[in-house]
């Protein structure tokens, strides 16, 4: 891993080596953090980061649910957003801001500091090369996704992620590209980190948020695109075998962006390419980098 040169932590850009958290820190021992994935592109206009305000007010919101006061407004943030993908030299950028418990009491109640950091680096595909023309192959974890009202899904906290981490490292243990999780009803969910589409007779199908998965952004943006182009999206609960029944079908999210899957658990979806929904899909999206797709609703933010 090539580390950037510089990261903005607690109020400053500073060299990369000095962000340092104590070992001691709350957010390491309880997962006590909020973060957010964000990414920048390069445009016919100049940089720009992808729904910046709405990346960082999903921050907020996590931060609220854990009871978690961020010493920084929103605008202090964005500043530090555009500040660390200038001082890093970066083209197009992938965004990790994150706010944690720092080091102060040690109980699981206890009162800390919060401390703010937000890294960028170069993200090329996240599954993979070749994933978003080729697809991955996925499988259907073994692990299930939280009940509701134990852990809420709707934040996007750092101790989410250990179930992500069981469903993406059995997935490559087994061979797969990716993992898909069921909800503890046994329905769909989403995947490792990504939330699904399905394909069925030209029209999209998503999990619901009641799914315990996460609204991601990428998500609701396939969303408002997909209605605008003409294309039916329904929300709705799915079970498992819809998988081996759709015509097509794909993951999505901030560094998945849109993959294609080909197959799921070792059986075709459709037939085993990715169809020409995902395809079209896909065009409205990265369209909105290159200007094919107009951005009607503000959602390239400058650098």
């Amino acid at each position: 891993m090539n580390y950037p040169e510089h990261i903005w932590h607690n109020g400053q850009v500073k060299p990369w080596a000095e962000a340092t958290v104590h070992v001691m820190a709350h957010g390491l021992h309880y997962g006590s953090s909020v973060f957010e994935g964000i990414r920048s592109y390069a445009t016919p206009q100049g940089q720009a980061i992808f729904r910046l305000t709405d990346h960082l007010q999903r921050l907020y919101a996590s931060a609220r649910i854990y009871d978690m006061p961020v010493p920084y407004d929103i605008e202090a943030l964005a500043k530090g957003c555009r500040d660390v993908i200038r001082a890093n030299g970066l083209e197009r950028a992938y965004l990790r801001p994150i706010a944690y418990r720092g080091l102060g009491g040690f109980g699981l109640s206890a009162e800390t500091p919060v401390d703010v950091a937000i890294a960028a680096w170069h993200m090329g595909p996240y599954l993979g090369p070749d994933v978003l023309e080729a697809g991955i192959d996925a499988c259907v974890s073994s692990w299930q996704r939280f009940a509701p009202n134990t852990i809420p899904a709707g934040a996007k906290a750092g101790g989410n992620y250990l179930s992500g981490q069981l469903v993406a490292r059995e997935a490559r243990r087994l061979g797969f590209g990716e993992g898909i999780a069921l909800a503890s009803t046994g329905l769909l969910s989403e995947g490792a980190g990504e939330n699904l589409f399905l394909v069925f007779k030209g029209a999209l199908h998503t999990t619901p948020v009641s799914a315990a998965l996460l609204n991601g952004i990428t998500r609701d943006s396939i969303m408002v695109l997909a209605r605008e182009a003409g294309l039916e999206v329904v929300e709705r609960d799915m079970p498992r075998e819809y998988l081996y029944l759709c015509d097509e079908l794909f993951m999505c999210g901030t560094a998945a962006e849109i993959t294609p899957i080909r197959s799921v658990d070792g059986r075709p979806v459709g037939t085993g390419k990715p169809g020409p929904v995902t395809r079209r899909i896909q065009d409205l999206f990265f369209g909105l980098f290159d200007g094919a797709t107009p951005d009607k609703h503000g959602w390239l933010e400058k650098v």
